[in-house]
């Protein structure tokens, strides 16, 4: 069984920004291996503390045996990540999908290339039971370090137990969950498991909500567990938003974690976060139920400069329309929460395109 490093675990514990990071296509949909490499690198220039490869924004068609990048990608950050030489932890993340069969390849190629957790999506197995969910873990769990993932049924998952995370949380190498917490009720569940598991103190919980991301980092989850009050936090996210406006995503975080510790006012944070939020929208283009999510990522990154178009895998995932003129309206509304000025410099100082 691989075991998560100290330094790595300590990193993941006290709470992090991790992108999900994007996949970078040339015009005639091959792999952009120049521009993949530097988002990599832009994401590591940002402060953030991780990076996950391999999930729904970096596009799941990479695994369809006529494209076939799921190896590459994680080979080509894992490579920029080693370049770097950096002097401080920096959590790598693989996306592990499918049935047993498949996720126990893709925890393979993860281990392969140093990654450090496996993100472990139960989604598309509406057929399986959750005792067999629960094996599933378990097997990947011998393999790779597990970040669970509950993707709720809001956006594409199925709804998991309580007594699925009471189990799941009992599983020895599970050492964080996401949640794409959009339903109170069913990111409770996961929240009060957690707490109520003797190996609540192990498990950071993650964020994957991304129209509230500020209010899930502020809010404490407090329950009375044998007469003891326990409580769990959100103590940082692995995000899609978070792939782009990086730098400025690693200060809000920053600036969060400093209130917490000094216990003064998050209205001004609050605030923020609604307007977090409205980018969110725009972003992920809400208003067309999130067709346009992970074109609206490719399209802030190619003004920027970081992507040369927003050309995707699947036909279907373009731009909506008036999406475009939603990110011209947030990048108008809100520029102190932009990194264009950040990129610009990276760019400049970046020669290895």
């Amino acid at each position: 069984m691989k075991r998560l490093a100290s330094e790595i675990n300590n990193l993941l514990q006290i709470g992090t920004v991790i992108p999900a990071h994007p996949l970078a296509l040339s015009k005639q949909l091959e792999l952009d291996e120049a521009r993949q490499r530097r988002l990599t690198r832009y994401y590591l220039a940002s402060g953030a503390g991780g990076v996950a490869v391999g999930v729904h924004t970096t596009q799941f068609e990479i695994r369809k045996p006529e494209i076939n990048l799921l190896e590459s990608v994680l080979q080509l950050a894992a490579e920029e990540v080693e370049k770097a030489k950096l002097a401080k932890p920096f959590i790598k993340v693989a996306g592990i999908v499918g049935a047993e069969e498949q996720a126990v390849k893709e925890a393979e190629l993860a281990v392969k290339y140093g990654y450090h957790l496996g993100l472990l999506s139960m989604g598309g197995l509406t057929s399986h039971s959750e005792e067999e969910l629960i094996q599933r873990a378990e097997v990947i769990a011998n393999i790779i370090p597990v970040f669970g993932f509950y993707l709720q049924p809001a956006v594409g998952g199925r709804i998991l137990s309580y007594s699925f995370w009471e189990k799941f949380a009992s599983i020895p190498n599970v050492y964080a969950i996401k949640v794409a917490a959009f339903n109170r009720y069913q990111s409770l569940d996961v929240v009060r498991a957690v707490c109520q598991s003797s190996r609540r103190d192990e498990i950071a919980l993650y964020t994957g909500n991304d129209d509230n991301i500020v209010a899930d980092l502020l809010t404490p989850y407090r329950f009375t567990i044998n007469g003891e009050t326990v409580e769990k936090r959100f103590v940082g996210g692995l995000l899609g938003h978070w792939a782009v406006w990086t730098r400025k995503s690693v200060e809000l975080f920053n600036e969060i974690k400093r209130c917490l510790a000094d216990k003064s006012s998050i209205e001004h944070l609050l605030a923020k976060g609604i307007s977090v939020t409205d980018m969110n929208a725009a972003l992920f283009d809400a208003a067309n139920a999130f067709k346009g999510c992970i074109a609206g990522i490719h399209e802030v990154l190619r003004r920027q400069g970081l992507m040369e178009g927003t050309w995707c895998l699947s036909p279907g995932e373009i731009l909506s329309s008036g999406q475009i003129e939603e990110i011209d309206r947030i990048y108008k509304m809100y520029p102190y929460l932009t990194d264009d000025d950040f990129v610009k410099q990276f760019l400049s100082d970046d020669s290895k395109l």
